[in-house]
């Protein structure tokens, strides 16, 4: 609860002598606070299961339920727990308060009640009282952040990906945070048979990660459409919409020290072509019923870097019955349940030899990763898969 006033608390007092809680009530109302009052431990859980408080003032020794009891069921309650309770105890009685602050007391009030010792003890346990309030209200506050920054992100990866006749494509995107770094996309280009596809890594985790994610995604996509045309010379402009991506990023947001691993890739639907600038990411792969055929290395550096880098684009076909994997590092750096890093090595074998649907591709190679859930995310993990059906499809 938060207090009506900065010096003004609602106060449960647990004693079962009723002398001792009339002395409480009175001197706890002389100091502008409101009170509640349980002649036992069963009472006192009753009140605080149906009401909400600042402060216990708590007796040990009681019928029914004793003060031990009463700390040990708020301690197993999450509601609870960061309630502060103060002991109400004997001097002598050391080892009865030295067990009550174990079992999570904050303080304790000796007998017989000294006014000036009852205001400061409550005093210093209201304020670390409000100051628990005002941090969980502030972590509340970045977790709806959080849940929107998430939602906004979601809706910058694609909702449905391209469909193209002769192939199907698929993707898996699961964040290790609450917002990513990691980008995923697949969009048709200018003519109808050409689609773009992107798959970047930012250098960094958390929300600085996915807003640099975002500007890169909208880069890509606003930028392709105007650089990438019908008819026009594939190679160049795939070389000329990374560069341009790579100056704008380098030169106005130099100072963030940020940066990306990026494959881009054209496909042609028709004939299987794959131009494609590969900016430092891990190397996708093209494998096929004769197993894994070929890594498509670097030919430049990460996005972002610095201004006027060099990237070169290069070609392959995706012959039919092939798939293109495109994956980021969360996915070989991935750690299993059986404790081990999930590898390259790992990744390559399982997917040399899994003709099929990139569907099926993706659940294979999700079932194989099979993460640790209690371990959570290292990285972020996305995949993406184009599979070119292995029957010809005549040309529109």
């Amino acid at each position: 609860m938060t207090a009506m006033a900065d010096d003004q608390a609602r106060i449960l007092v647990v004693d079962d002598t009723e002398v001792n809680r009339e002395l409480l009530v009175r001197r706890l109302h002389r100091e502008g606070h409101a009170t509640a009052v349980a002649g036992n431990g069963r009472e006192a859980l009753d009140q605080l299961s149906d009401g909400t408080f600042d402060l216990v003032l708590l007796d040990i020794m009681m019928p029914e339920v004793n003060g031990y009891q009463v700390l040990e069921q708020m301690q197993a309650d999450d509601s609870l727990r960061h309630l502060p309770v103060i002991l109400i105890s004997a001097l002598d009685d050391t080892e009865s308060i030295i067990k009550g602050l174990e079992l999570g007391a904050d303080d304790f009030l000796p007998k017989p009640f000294n006014p000036h010792i009852l205001r400061a003890r409550v005093g210093a346990s209201l304020a670390r009282k409000r100051l628990h309030d005002r941090e969980q209200l502030h972590a509340r506050s970045l977790e709806r952040e959080l849940d929107i920054a998430r939602e906004i992100q979601a809706g910058f990866l694609p909702e449905t990906l391209p469909t193209c006749a002769g192939w199907n494509m698929a993707a898996w995107f699961q964040p290790a945070r609450r917002v990513s770094g990691d980008l995923y996309d697949a969009f048709a280009l200018p003519g109808g048979r050409l689609t773009g596809v992107v798959v970047a890594d930012v250098c960094d985790k958390g929300v600085g990660a996915a807003l640099f994610m975002a500007l890169v995604r909208s880069l890509m996509r606003a930028l392709a459409a105007r650089i990438i045309t019908a008819g026009g010379e594939t190679v160049a402009q795939a070389r000329e919409l990374v560069s341009t991506v790579n100056d704008y990023i380098a030169r106005t947001h130099d100072r963030d020290h940020m940066f990306a691993t990026m494959f881009f890739g054209i496909i042609d639907a028709q004939t299987g072509a794959l131009i494609y600038v590969n900016a430092g990411h891990e190397p996708p792969v093209i494998t096929g019923p004769g197993g894994l055929r070929a890594q498509l290395q670097p030919t430049g550096p990460a996005v972002g870097m610095l201004p006027e880098m060099t990237f070169a684009a290069q070609s392959e076909e995706i012959a039919p019955g092939e798939t293109l994997l495109v994956y980021t590092d969360g996915v070989t750096d991935a750690v299993g349940a059986d404790g081990r890093r999930y590898s390259e090595e790992r990744l390559l074998e399982l997917v040399a030899h899994a003709p099929g649907s990139a569907e099926a591709t993706v659940e294979r190679i999700r079932t194989d990763l099979d993460t640790d859930p209690s371990a959570g995310l290292f990285d972020d993990i996305t995949l993406f898969v184009a599979h070119r059906d292995a029957r010809e499809v005549a040309p529109a």
